[in-house]
């Protein structure tokens, strides 16, 4: 019986992880162009042919469709079935390593929620506040259950996410307006930083709380720097910050507590 369940939760997580899948792609498409996550229901962008549930199966139907309409032909992104089985693996992953626990499904949650917004972030420039926000009340939420930071851990968490990416946002735009005058302009804003990314960090501190916020920053603008430095300064566009902030929080729920605890031993020597 424990070998049958040591496969067996997993897989269900990450069935059920599949259809969340398809949901966040239907989220991450419509909330940032303000468009209903319910009405109307899954069609064909091309010919507006309504997708049976038969053609909306989580990746089987993508595949067996060999990408493409069943009306009109026309090529489906595949972004579908990535994202699909991307979250289908959180979720397995997450309940591999926690077993069938209240933990396993707030750490799904979340990685699931970053994954939203690093898709919309990714293609829009826009981090839908039903992700930021409305991830906030979850992290809230789900404190009170064993595994994570106590509902005070949270709470402070969300406040000084908050605060902490504000006040980078406010300084930022203060350097960029000094050192390269119609920067902003340029890019069609009026500062560095967007207050989608500052109510994500709201997000990611209710769920991994204040020392979570402070190792998200710092590896999510490394990441920032290194990657997509280079690209911001030949094009003049600015960074998807909430992309990179959404990798650093899942290495920090994934190994936040090692990279600290490394960081005081082998470098502050404590």
């Amino acid at each position: 019986m424990v070998v049958v369940e040591v496969w067996f939760v997993p897989l269900i997580a990450g069935l059920f992880g599949l259809t969340i899948g398809s949901f966040i792609n239907v989220c991450s498409l419509r909330w940032p162009v303000d468009e209903s996550v319910v009405s109307p229901g899954s069609h064909c962008p091309k010919c507006d042919a309504p997708v049976r549930w038969y053609d909306n199966i989580p990746v089987l139907s993508w595949l067996l469709l060999r990408g493409r309409c069943r009306h009109c032909g026309a090529p489906i992104s595949a972004q579908y079935p990535v994202v699909e089985l991307a979250t289908g693996l959180v979720w397995a992953g997450a309940f591999a390593a926690y077993g069938p626990t209240a933990e396993a499904l707030r750490g799904s949650l979340f990685l699931t929620i970053l994954f939203g917004i690093s898709i919309s972030d990714a293609r829009f420039y826009i981090i839908p506040d039903q992700f930021s926000v409305g991830g906030a009340a979850l992290g809230l939420l789900l404190a009170p259950l064993p595994g994570g930071p106590t509902w005070l851990e949270s709470l402070i968490g969300g406040v000084v996410g908050y605060s902490v990416l504000w006040l980078v946002g406010v300084a930022g735009t203060g350097i960029i307006k000094r050192l390269s005058p119609g920067r902003l302009e340029g890019a069609g804003v009026d500062q560095a930083m967007g207050g989608g990314d500052v109510k994500m960090m709201m997000m990611i501190g209710t769920f991994i709380g204040v020392w979570g916020v402070a190792l998200t920053v710092f590896l999510g603008s490394v990441l920032a720097l290194v990657v997509f430095g280079p690209i911001s300064m030949i094009s003049k566009r600015l960074v998807p910050l909430g992309v990179f902030l959404a990798a650093a929080g899942a290495v920090t729920y994934a190994w936040g507590e090692q990279i600290i605890s490394w960081y005081l031993v082998s470098v502050v020597g404590m």
